[in-house]
């Protein structure tokens, strides 16, 4: 079966990681994609190329030659879509920008992924990575020494990649229903946002509730009899029975509250020390609960569930043979992706390239009725909780779609509500009850997309599964999002982002040598929420060309995979000698953070912009690191980021709060942090939404309404008007009650 991107083409100029992984997600579900190289091939010579480059054609081409140049226009001319990550106005230097190539082409889809915004007064910044990091309060303080902790993790690329994938996809709808193309933008300073989440209205998850505060205590590491680590995570409905199992019933609600932390510490410890990692992750999939040996990313690759579930896949590269790399990371049952071939040498596809361009096409007329929303008209039932789930449907929600969130009446608090429920409606519904069911049928009649993050089994018990939706709604485009997915051993195992980090080996990269450590943000869950979305778009695509509905699925353990892509590959030869624990700086002299006088920040730099500096100019490189170390003490922050941003290098004073970031004024301006009055609660920040899209920008919909509030509009519309009173009294539906944190 074909992929649900079959017939789009894509002109990838990419280089580093954003561009290439983003034009990769589209290659993996079946769009015609051309790598355009560099002489010399790739700027960025790492062997996760082969993961970021596969299913690709490639040409060289030299955008410095006249002839070449003009090749690369009318590959764009000729494109669908056509992707960049160049630094603002490259492209348009050659003839090659957004403005230039739309005019040309009204239906193309122009994506640009800079590390800072056209608009952004660091535009001109060298925003490598670790420069993006320091601006956006990635590396955090070490309460132990005071200095940054590095994350050798590309979160800002990686999700800039995501939410461009996403963004295409959702502009290719666009333009399937008016016929016109748009300009997309996905800077890598606004997609970290996307991954910050619900840090921007504050620290805080516990809503103050004491009790809330001890039963998290015990979700954490714990070293256990063999001397390794496992991470434990009491927020699971089985919780209880676990701990009845374990033997420690005192940990249990309404006992618990008689212990000190450092007694429940003391206990949860103590139990922990009686067994062995892989024991525990026995004993916990024995019970249904939560938990996980802390892996390393080396025993991640030869993980059961990871092979048998294609999470890890192999393959054989034409430059270091046997590989084995992250899979595909959303899997559609319609349109299956597939990695349908290694990455090319570069050049290899010259002839066939340039032979395949046709010749220039006629400009469409322009649309009599241009959208503004790009998924108006789409309607979503979101039954998901926590983060990923909610973080799917209130993405389409952003782009357009009328999202209804169902929740369940019995779950007393839902959690992060104003960050993942903002541009929703809301109702509070029992689907255990039969008249519950009644009304969510009615709702799927009328829908054209239920997301759902239950653990495998669960929605079927319910009798909402894919199978049993699709017999009401053939055409329904119906995502789910777990743990695992949908398939392997694993895959009715559940699991929050802890678990995610500690089976895949995040945790134990970002810990080192002590006790594994979580990354900063919640970034498997609000990923895999937007490659949930990212398949939702695709599914709708696909359902207008062809009037078919299909099943989506990614999951926390795919997105975990795709974000170690740098460094998650094995290979004949293999070294994992990334940068880990929790005191590092950097990858080395050139690319690390430095202290100044009154503070850090992060350099990243090419020797030669370093040595453009009259003091760094006859430095050895054997002793530059130290050299620098002692060299940046003797000048405050500002001055050398002035310094060293002037003579091109890269440099960013590190920001540690993410208070300060969401406070600064540009990112106010730019709707990245927004303050609005929340029903019941008053002022209240959140994130908005990252990606710019020219003709259907994303809005943040109207703040998160109290669970239930929508109750009476929602049974209105299937006809239900009248009945709200005496589906309140027999409890199917809850209009008050419900709290939020």
């Amino acid at each position: 079966m074909a992929g649900a991107l079959e017939g789009i083409r894509v002109i990838d100029f990419g280089q580093y990681i954003a561009g290439p992984m983003a034009a990769m997600f589209l290659a993996d579900q079946g769009a015609e994609v051309v790598r355009v190289e560099p002489p010399g091939g790739p700027l960025f010579a790492t062997p996760a190329n082969a993961t970021w480059n596969r299913g690709k054609q490639s040409i060289v081409l030299d955008l410095k030659s006249a002839g070449d140049l003009e090749t690369a226009r009318r590959l764009a001319g000729s494109a669908d879509v056509v992707i960049e990550n160049f630094r603002p106005g490259v492209m348009d230097r050659l003839g090659l920008g957004p403005v230039a190539m739309t005019a040309a082409n009204p239906r193309l889809v122009y994506c640009a992924i800079p590390g800072f915004a056209g608009d952004d007064p660091r535009a001109g910044t060298a925003a490598w990575e670790g420069v993006v990091g320091a601006a956006t309060a990635t590396y955090r303080a070490n309460p132990r020494t005071g200095r940054p902790v590095y994350t050798a993790l590309p979160f800002s690329s990686s999700y800039a990649a995501f939410l461009a994938a996403t963004s295409i996809a959702i502009a290719l709808n666009a333009r399937e229903r008016d016929g016109l193309g748009q300009v997309v933008e996905v800077p890598l300073f606004d997609a970290t946002f996307a991954a910050i989440g619900y840090r921007i209205g504050g620290d805080a998850i516990t809503g103050g509730d004491p009790n809330i505060a001890r039963m998290l205590g015990i979700t954490r590491q714990f070293a256990c009899k063999d001397g390794r680590w496992f991470m434990y995570h009491s927020g699971n409905k089985r919780a209880a029975e676990f701990l009845k199992l374990a033997g420690i019933e005192d940990l249990l609600p309404g006992a618990v509250e008689k212990l000190t932390p450092g007694e429940i510490q003391a206990r949860s410890e103590a139990l922990f020390l009686t067994r062995t990692a892989a024991e525990w992750e026995a004993f916990c999939e024995e019970v249904g609960t939560e938990g996980s040996v802390c892996r390393t990313s080396a025993e991640w690759m030869e993980n059961e569930h990871a092979l048998a579930s294609g999470i890890v896949a192999e393959s054989d590269d034409p430059e270091i043979g046997l590989f084995r790399g992250p899979g595909i990371n959303v899997r559609m049952s319609g349109t299956p992706g597939s990695v349908r071939w290694p990455r090319r040498q570069p050049g290899a596809d010259r002839e066939e390239v340039l032979a395949a361009i046709p010749p220039p096409a006629r400009k469409a007329a322009a649309a009599v009725d241009p959208l503004r929303a790009a998924l108006e008209g789409v309607r979503v039932l979101d039954l998901c909780i926590v983060l990923a789930g909610p973080t799917c449907g209130r993405t389409l929600a952003e782009f357009g779609a009328d999202v209804i969130r169902i929740d369940s009446p019995h779950r007393k608090t839902v959690a992060f509500h104003n960050d993942i429920n903002r541009g929703k409606r809301s109702i509070l519904l029992d689907l255990k009850t039969d008249a519950g069911l009644e009304i969510f049928w009615k709702l799927v009649d009328q829908a054209d997309v239920v997301v759902q993050n239950f653990r495998k089994g669960v929605a079927e018990r319910l009798g909402i599964g894919y199978e049993a939706v699709k017999a009401r709604k053939p055409d329904i485009a119906y995502a789910s999002l777990n743990t695992y997915g949908q398939v392997g051993p694993w895959a009715t195992r559940p699991g929050h982002e802890q678990i995610a980090q500690a089976a895949t080996g995040m945790q134990e990269r970002f810990g080192g040598d002590g006790r594994p450590t979580l990354a900063p943000f919640a970034v498997n869950d609000y990923g895999t929420g937007f490659m949930g979305a990212y398949g939702v778009a695709l599914a709708l695509l696909h359902r207008r060309r062809t009037g078919e509905g299909q099943h989506v699925d990614t999951a926390l353990a795919y997105t975990a995979t795709m974000l170690q892509s740098l460094y998650l590959h094995d290979y004949a030869g293999k070294q994992w000698d990334e940068p880990r624990g929790q005191d590092a700086l950097g990858t080395g002299a050139l690319n690390r953070a430095y202290e100044a006088s009154d503070g850090w920040f992060f350099l990243a730099c090419r020797e030669a912009e370093l040595r453009r500096l009259p003091e760094f100019k006859h430095l050895l490189p054997l002793g530059l690191e130290g050299a620098l170390e002692i060299a940046f003490k003797a000048g405050t922050v500002a001055e050398w980021v002035a310094r060293l941003t002037a003579a091109g290098a890269g440099a960013h004073r590190i920001i540690e709060d993410v208070a300060e970031l969401r406070d600064d004024p540009w990112v106010r301006a730019h709707g990245l942090a927004i303050t609005r009055m929340h029903e019941g609660q008053g002022e209240l920040t959140t994130n908005g939404p990252s990606p710019r899209l020219s003709r259907t920008p994303p809005l943040p919909g109207r703040p998160a309404p109290l669970p239930g509030s929508d109750a009476a509009s929602v049974l209105a519309e299937v006809g239900m008007a009248g009945d709200l009173e005496r589906l309140v009294r027999s409890g199917v539906v809850v209009v008050e009650g419900v709290t939020v944190r």
